[in-house]
């Protein structure tokens, strides 16, 4: 199949971020362009949709209109969809010289479609990044208090629950960044255009994808450990307790069976 995007000079590449998954099986191969990422034309002008399986379409030179219908044909496909989904878009120009980005836009010698697969990996990665960086300042923000009154009073009001169920989610997180939206690895379309490398280098930088990667990183592992060791802070608050509650009724016992004794002197 021809790529009709290839004669147009001007491009602009939109990404979404949809949900935290899109379910790909349903694509019929005979019907898409590449399927390693699944790539598709989406409307009669020839404007492209790349779809990752992490919740990103990234699209290519696709009107507004066609766009929301497109989107729509997605959602029984998608699982926990957002109600406002991470956008970024990105203007590409062709008939350059070299290959690059250039003053947050991407310069091209031609369209080629695993030129535009690459584009739209970074890209795609770069919004799984924002989603999370949001979730885990969040978490921040939540944690920080308690670390706060901890190192204040010396004491932990949050339940053990609670706490370890922040640990979950910065698991979650993790697994999703590693294990579905591959942030640290570079894209399997490099395999087979090796020579590419340099356009992906230069939106990796332009995205800062392995500086965010390695700082989300050291925040979900403090996030974490705080929360571990908060957890572990109100354990042993609760085991103290339960201790307290045995030595009681071993003293309620003994007390009641020197009454006893008394009782029968008397």
């Amino acid at each position: 199949m021809q790529l009709q995007l290839k004669n147009r000079q001007d491009l602009k590449a939109r990404a979404l971020l949809l949900g935290d998954r899109l379910d790909l099986k349903l694509f019929k191969i005979a019907d898409c362009l590449a399927t390693t990422p699944l790539t598709l034309e989406v409307d009669r002008d020839g404007g492209i949709a790349v779809l990752f399986r992490y919740g990103v379409v990234v699209l290519f030179g696709v009107k507004s209109l066609d766009e929301a219908k497109f989107i729509d044909t997605l959602k029984p496909l998608l699982t926990n969809p957002y109600q406002t989904p991470e956008t970024e878009e990105l203007e590409i120009h062709c008939g350059m010289n070299s290959i690059g980005v250039q003053s947050g836009a991407v310069s091209l010698d031609e369209i080629s479609l695993e030129k535009l697969q690459v584009i739209a990996d970074a890209l795609s990665k770069n919004l799984v990044l924002t989603l999370y960086e949001k979730k885990v300042a969040g978490e921040f923000d939540k944690i920080e208090p308690l670390a706060q009154e901890l190192a204040t009073h010396g004491k932990v009001s949050a339940g053990s629950k609670k706490l370890l169920s922040k640990i979950g989610n910065m698991l979650l997180i993790e697994h999703r960044m590693v294990g579905r939206a591959e942030i640290g690895d570079k894209p399997e379309t490099l395999w087979d255009f090796p020579h590419l490398g340099g356009l992906y280098a230069s939106m990796e930088d332009e995205f800062e994808l392995k500086e965010r990667q390695s700082a989300l990183d050291r925040k979900l592992g403090l996030i974490s450990d705080t929360a571990q060791t908060l957890a572990d802070v109100w354990d042993n608050k609760q085991l103290h307790k339960l201790e307290w509650y045995v030595i009681g009724l071993i003293l309620f016992e003994i007390v009641l069976s020197l009454y006893e004794r008394l009782d029968k002197f008397l």
